[in-house]
């Protein structure tokens, strides 16, 4: 009897650890409670916070990220509102019937795609697209595995996301007024603005992408199972499946005329473009492209997909229920994000990093910091605010420039996002699966990313 193929094995490990995490693994809330217990370990073990500083910094952090919080809100519920349109609901049909029902990597290729495309424009969009599309990939790929489908849609955040065009961190560091530049206590950090011109237009970022992106798609191309294969039923397709929007009745009343009025959408989508717009012609797309852009244009296709105010505003309360879980958790992972910030946990975490590093391992130190406190604090903008103000005056005592902290902190950030299940939470709730069932196959790309990743660190140049 042959040998099997080390393609083979893999793709044995790909199902053997699924079959252990799918027991082992909770519930999204409970790992972020865990993660909270270990945090809290840290900075009284650690950091020698007391318990007592350590529980009320916990306290005191949950409601400071309530702007950010609400700014993602808007952002999965644009993205939601543009993808339940009609016109985007006929694309993502007609782009699952793609692959060859009979070939189910075809339908892992498709997804991944799908995935890493959305997640390089928004990252919003990624999450929503990809939570509505599993379900018609489903349908006309019934021999996919759901788990490796799954897997596949989540790879644009664990990818390429913070190397793409809505990464968190370079937009920070492109925005008038932000905390780097113009902090509220304290000398600023940089010393000027980063238009993405100069961080996610480099010539590094712009052949690392790619890179990642083909070294994730091959590994779940290769994993997913010949055997004993995880199949859906139509009718667990069918309770998927969102609704098509409904064709709007006739108006009958002056209430409803009113309601069915295009000029309102119209004059909503001008007076948010328009400053927008306005900002690009005179003072250029590096400088006008920051985080709030991103809600602004797709709250506008949002508003002229639909057309009409009523069909607008179903889309995007249907969205608020995809968003839910992302919703509750982020105030406890903002109480996280106050430990790190009011113990002195992240600073004493970040000197332990560079008391190790040099001037040629420092992107490779930051990488891995990045990832290890991504896994506590998956916010990646509000952590790059907690980090920078160490991570990068580190970096310039060992001749690492900003810029190359940044783009090592945003690779470092992806990764481990493929097993961290705070943003898989609407994927997880359109099909109904538990994160345990699909993080077998997620570690087995996050492996293989960080060892790509790990050597691109000692080649990305430390004076970007």
């Amino acid at each position: 009897m042959a040998s099997p193929s080390p393609i083979d094995r893999l793709r044995n490990v790909g199902a053997a650890l699924s079959v252990v995490t799918e027991r082992w693994v909770p519930d999204a809330w409970v790992i972020c409670m865990a993660l909270t217990a270990c945090i809290l370990g840290l900075a009284v073990f650690g950091a020698g916070a007391s318990v007592e500083q350590a529980v009320l910094a916990w306290g005191d952090g949950v409601w400071t990220l309530l702007g950010l919080a609400m700014q993602f809100t808007v952002a999965f519920v644009a993205a939601g509102a543009c993808v339940a349109s009609r016109p985007v609901f006929g694309i993502l049909d007609r782009l699952a019937a793609l692959p060859d029902p009979a070939q189910p990597r075809q339908a892992v290729l498709l997804t991944g795609l799908v995935s890493m495309g959305t997640g390089l424009i928004n990252a919003a969009l990624c999450t929503v697209s990809c939570a509505l599309i599993v379900p018609f990939i489903l349908r006309r790929n019934p021999l996919a595995d759901l788990r490796v489908i799954i897997a596949a849609a989540y790879l644009g955040l664990g990818t390429v996301w913070h190397g793409g065009l809505s990464g968190s961190a370079p937009l920070i560091l492109a925005t008038p007024g932000n905390p780097l530049i113009d902090p509220a206590a304290g000398p600023p950090i940089v010393d000027r603005l980063y238009p993405v011109t100069e961080t996610l237009l480099q010539p590094f970022n712009l052949i690392y992408l790619p890179v990642i992106g083909a070294v994730a798609l091959a590994v779940l191309w290769w994993v997913h199972p010949t055997r004993n294969v995880r199949t859906v039923t139509p009718e667990q397709v069918a309770a998927m499946l969102p609704e098509p929007p409904p064709p709007e009745p006739r108006p009958e009343t002056p209430a409803q005329r009113l309601e069915s009025f295009r000029g309102w959408t119209w004059l909503a989508a001008a007076l948010l473009a328009y400053p927008l717009g306005h900002s690009i012609v005179t003072r250029g797309f590096g400088a006008s492209w920051t985080i709030n852009a991103y809600n602004v244009v797709f709250l506008t296709a949002a508003l002229l997909l639909h057309g009409r105010p009523l069909p607008f505003l179903r889309a995007c309360r249907e969205s608020v229920g995809i968003s839910w879980g992302m919703i509750l958790q982020f105030p406890f992972y903002a109480g996280i994000f106050g430990v790190m910030q009011a113990t002195g946990l992240g600073g004493w975490i970040g000197e332990g990093f560079a008391q190790i590093a040099t001037t040629d391992s420092y992107a490779f130190i930051v990488y891995c910091y990045a990832g290890f406190t991504n896994l506590f604090v998956p916010s990646a903008g509000s952590k790059w605010l907690i980090e920078a103000p160490y991570l990068i005056p580190v970096g310039e005592q060992l001749g690492v420039s900003p810029v190359s902290v940044l783009l090592a902190y945003a690779y470092g950030d992806s990764t481990t996002n493929l097993i961290q299940p705070l943003f898989a939470i609407p994927l997880l709730a359109v099909t109904g699966t538990r994160f345990g069932e699909v993080v077998g196959f997620t570690f087995l790309v996050a492996l293989a990313c960080f060892a790509v990743s790990a050597v691109a660190m000692f080649w990305l140049p430390t004076n970007l």
